[in-house]
């Protein structure tokens, strides 16, 4: 075949492929329109989030949304260069818009103010549309001999974070009479099992939701959930349940704020992992009667 007329042929298809992958592009930023980034809410079976959007052949964890709904955030694994990242979704007007926050630091979570961004042992806070530099939150969370990857706060002030350097327990630490409490660990109704971790508490201080494995579970680990009793202790731990929990491993809940969904992640046969929700009202079928 002649030289030129293969290189010819090359050149359009190249062509062809870059006005193709931009279509894709521009098609999938259009279809991100509406509420939970125009995604079909899903009822009492959990269902992949934005599949080939946010959830895709990489490594997506822990999804989050600001306060407002306005903003959408999660972290991924790119598997080609091995490097995690902070990425969020900002919804203006009725599109979202795509941009990366910057490398993950810890499992980030937003407190309930929607300004102040937890990342473990460090916190960053927002002002004038942007973030500012990861801090520590101070010597009595910054222990060497801790290892935070999770911290969750509730509208109150309370912290509750996971340590795996410590046999992968729960810690919880309140506020009193404006005064930061010292963490202390969780009871043996959470901190049971082989493994627990990113914790994830209910702005209203009334649940814990968090990952463990324990012999009653389905496999890996599976989400658990314990309701703050009236007397202000914690309830047995209770599985999720089979419809959230299979054989894979499940990991890192959060609740979004208007209350209506759950999301977690789920471990996909090809060993990454995807970002799934289902409706919230999983959870209320376990809140103990009053």
């Amino acid at each position: 075949m002649d030289n030129k007329l293969l290189t010819s042929e090359w050149l359009i298809l190249f062509v062809t492929l870059v006005m193709v992958s931009k279509s894709l592009a521009q098609n999938a930023e259009v279809s991100l329109i509406g509420p939970y980034l125009g995604q079909t809410p899903p009822e009492d079976t959990p269902q992949v989030f934005a599949l080939g959007t946010v959830s895709t052949e990489n490594r997506d964890h822990n999804a989050f949304f600001s306060p407002d709904m306005k903003t959408f955030y999660f972290t991924r694994k790119d598997l080609n260069v091995n490097r995690w990242s902070l990425i969020a979704y900002e919804q203006r007007g009725e599109q979202w818009h795509e941009t990366v926050v910057g490398p993950r630091v810890g499992r980030p979570l937003l407190a309930p103010d929607g300004v102040t961004m937890h990342m473990g042992k460090y916190v960053m806070t927002r002002r004038e549309g942007s973030w500012s530099e990861a801090k520590s939150l101070g010597p009595m969370f910054d222990k060497e001999s801790w290892g935070i990857m999770r911290l969750s706060a509730s509208a109150s002030g309370t912290y509750v974070f996971d340590d795996y350097k410590s046999g992968d327990v729960i810690r919880i630490s309140e506020v009193k009479d404006g005064q930061r409490q010292r963490p202390v660990k969780l009871g043996p109704e959470i901190n049971t099992g082989l493994y627990n971790a990113h914790p994830f508490i209910a702005p209203d201080d009334s649940y814990i939701i968090w990952d463990g494995v324990r012999d009653s579970g389905f496999g890996n680990s599976d989400l658990y959930i314990s309701f703050r009793l009236k007397d202000g202790s914690w309830g047995e731990a209770i599985n999720l349940g089979d419809k959230v929990n299979t054989s894979s491993r499940e990991a890192s809940a959060s609740v979004t704020p208007d209350g209506k969904y759950l999301f977690f992640n789920r471990t996909t046969p090809s060993r990454d992992a995807d970002i799934f929700w289902v409706d919230a009202q999983v959870i209320e079928t376990l809140r103990p009667a009053n």
